[in-house]
Protein backbone atom coordinates (compact mmCIF):
# COMPACT_ATOMS: atom_id res chain seq x y z
CA UNK A 1 0.00 0.00 0.00
CA UNK A 2 1.83 3.49 -0.82
CA UNK A 3 1.86 6.47 1.09
CA UNK A 4 -1.19 7.79 -1.26
CA UNK A 5 -3.48 5.24 -0.68
CA UNK A 6 -2.86 4.96 3.24
CA UNK A 7 -3.36 9.21 2.96
CA UNK A 8 -6.54 9.22 1.02
CA UNK A 9 -8.89 5.75 1.94
CA UNK A 10 -8.49 4.67 -1.81
CA UNK A 11 -7.40 1.03 -0.39
CA UNK A 12 -10.06 1.07 2.02
CA UNK A 13 -12.67 2.18 -0.81
CA UNK A 14 -11.37 -0.72 -2.74
CA UNK A 15 -11.94 -3.08 -0.58
CA UNK A 16 -14.91 -2.28 0.63
CA UNK A 17 -16.23 -2.10 -2.87
CA UNK A 18 -14.83 -5.48 -3.60
CA UNK A 19 -16.76 -6.71 -0.34
CA UNK A 20 -19.83 -5.64 -2.13
CA UNK A 21 -19.58 -7.17 -5.24
CA UNK A 22 -19.18 -10.99 -3.33
CA UNK A 23 -21.96 -10.16 -1.17
CA UNK A 24 -24.05 -9.24 -4.22
CA UNK A 25 -23.41 -13.08 -5.42
CA UNK A 26 -25.20 -13.78 -2.09
CA UNK A 27 -28.55 -15.06 -1.43
CA UNK A 28 -30.93 -12.60 -0.39
CA UNK A 29 -31.13 -13.88 3.14
CA UNK A 30 -27.39 -14.38 3.54
CA UNK A 31 -27.08 -10.42 1.54
CA UNK A 32 -29.50 -9.21 4.25
CA UNK A 33 -26.91 -11.06 7.30
CA UNK A 34 -24.29 -9.41 5.25
CA UNK A 35 -25.94 -5.96 5.60
CA UNK A 36 -26.44 -6.39 9.45
CA UNK A 37 -22.90 -7.32 10.09
CA UNK A 38 -21.90 -4.33 8.32
CA UNK A 39 -24.43 -2.23 10.10
CA UNK A 40 -22.97 -3.51 13.74
CA UNK A 41 -19.25 -4.22 13.16
CA UNK A 42 -19.02 -0.24 12.52
CA UNK A 43 -19.17 0.69 15.75
CA UNK A 44 -16.24 -1.32 16.50
CA UNK A 45 -13.88 0.40 13.68
CA UNK A 46 -11.25 2.70 14.77
CA UNK A 47 -10.63 6.17 13.25
CA UNK A 48 -10.17 4.87 9.49
CA UNK A 49 -11.85 1.84 10.05
CA UNK A 50 -8.57 -0.34 8.93
CA UNK A 51 -8.83 -2.90 11.34
CA UNK A 52 -12.61 -3.62 10.36
CA UNK A 53 -10.93 -4.65 6.80
CA UNK A 54 -9.95 -8.43 8.21
CA UNK A 55 -13.12 -8.46 10.70
CA UNK A 56 -15.46 -7.93 7.49
CA UNK A 57 -13.50 -10.21 5.24
CA UNK A 58 -13.48 -13.40 7.48
CA UNK A 59 -17.73 -12.76 8.23
CA UNK A 60 -17.91 -12.17 4.59
CA UNK A 61 -16.52 -15.58 3.95
CA UNK A 62 -18.05 -17.44 6.51
CA UNK A 63 -21.53 -16.23 4.76
CA UNK A 64 -20.03 -17.38 1.33
CA UNK A 65 -18.96 -20.80 2.53
CA UNK A 66 -22.34 -21.15 3.89
CA UNK A 67 -24.13 -19.88 0.98
CA UNK A 68 -22.41 -22.78 -0.74
CA UNK A 69 -22.89 -25.57 1.35
CA UNK A 70 -26.90 -24.77 1.52
CA UNK A 71 -26.73 -23.60 5.41
CA UNK A 72 -29.00 -21.24 6.35
CA UNK A 73 -28.06 -17.44 8.32
CA UNK A 74 -29.40 -18.84 11.62
CA UNK A 75 -27.23 -22.12 11.39
CA UNK A 76 -24.03 -20.33 11.14
CA UNK A 77 -24.34 -16.95 12.58
CA UNK A 78 -26.91 -17.65 15.12
CA UNK A 79 -29.83 -15.80 16.12
CA UNK A 80 -28.16 -12.95 17.47
CA UNK A 81 -25.85 -10.64 15.04
CA UNK A 82 -25.27 -7.86 17.17
CA UNK A 83 -23.78 -10.61 19.78
CA UNK A 84 -21.81 -12.24 16.73
CA UNK A 85 -20.29 -8.77 15.94
CA UNK A 86 -19.44 -7.78 19.04
CA UNK A 87 -17.60 -11.02 19.17
CA UNK A 88 -15.40 -10.47 16.24
CA UNK A 89 -14.71 -6.82 17.32
CA UNK A 90 -12.92 -8.34 20.49
CA UNK A 91 -15.72 -10.25 22.61
CA UNK A 92 -18.44 -9.23 25.09
CA UNK A 93 -17.71 -5.92 26.03
CA UNK A 94 -15.56 -4.88 23.24
CA UNK A 95 -14.87 -1.02 23.35
CA UNK A 96 -16.80 1.33 20.32
CA UNK A 97 -15.17 4.60 19.10
CA UNK A 98 -17.43 6.12 21.44
CA UNK A 99 -15.98 4.58 24.17
CA UNK A 100 -12.77 5.49 23.40
CA UNK A 101 -13.86 9.04 22.23
CA UNK A 102 -15.94 9.46 26.13
CA UNK A 103 -12.44 8.17 27.64
CA UNK A 104 -10.43 10.50 25.92
CA UNK A 105 -13.31 13.69 26.90
CA UNK A 106 -12.99 12.21 30.26
CA UNK A 107 -9.09 12.87 30.36
CA UNK A 108 -8.83 16.62 28.49
CA UNK A 109 -11.09 17.79 30.86
CA UNK A 110 -9.86 16.16 34.12
CA UNK A 111 -6.14 18.05 32.55
CA UNK A 112 -7.99 20.88 32.29
CA UNK A 113 -9.60 20.88 35.67
CA UNK A 114 -6.42 19.78 37.16
CA UNK A 115 -4.63 23.03 35.47
CA UNK A 116 -7.08 25.26 36.83
CA UNK A 117 -7.25 23.81 40.51
CA UNK A 118 -3.81 24.28 40.88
Amino acid sequence: MSFWETITGNDLTRDWHAFETRAAALPAGHRAAWEQIRQHLFPFGDFTGRNLTPIADAALGLLEEAAADGRDVPEVLGDDIPGFCAALAGGEGARTFRDRWRDQLNRDVARKLARLGG
